[in-house]
């Protein structure tokens, strides 16, 4: 099966995200996020950068379970909203974990196989 461009751009932001994930592990002072929250993000990230390059080679059922867990791994980053103390740096990635997460679901799940055209 042939991506279109727009699933592939998707996945590319899919996998940002995912290595944004993978990194909070070495960036966190354990206070914010937490320990725990940052392992969680770890482990989210690894199999997902997994499933992206699953993804890339074929679409079914790697992607619905990459968007699962692109979308688990936003909804863990909501709390820094509404947690007091939480530094504006941290909201701001958290905000950029969502909204990201938002568009490469969005191109992902759009973008249907491209037919392949004889020569």
């Amino acid at each position: 099966m042939i991506s279109s461009p727009g699933r592939r751009a998707g996945l590319l932001v899919l996998g940002l995200v995912a290595l944004g994930d993978v990194a909070t592990i070495f960036l966190t002072d354990g206070e914010s996020p937490p320990y725990a929250v940052a392992a969680l993000a770890l482990a989210l990230g690894l199999v997902s950068l997994w499933l992206v390059m699953q993804a890339l080679r074929d679409p079914g059922r790697s992607l619905r379970l990459l968007i699962g867990l692109r979308l688990l791994s936003a909804v863990a980053a909501l709390p820094a909203f509404f947690a007091p103390d939480v530094p504006v740096g941290a909201r701001v990635a958290a905000g950029a974990v969502v909204g990201l997460t938002a568009v490469g679901v969005l191109l992902a799940a759009r973008g249907g196989p491209t037919p392949a055209v004889a020569a």
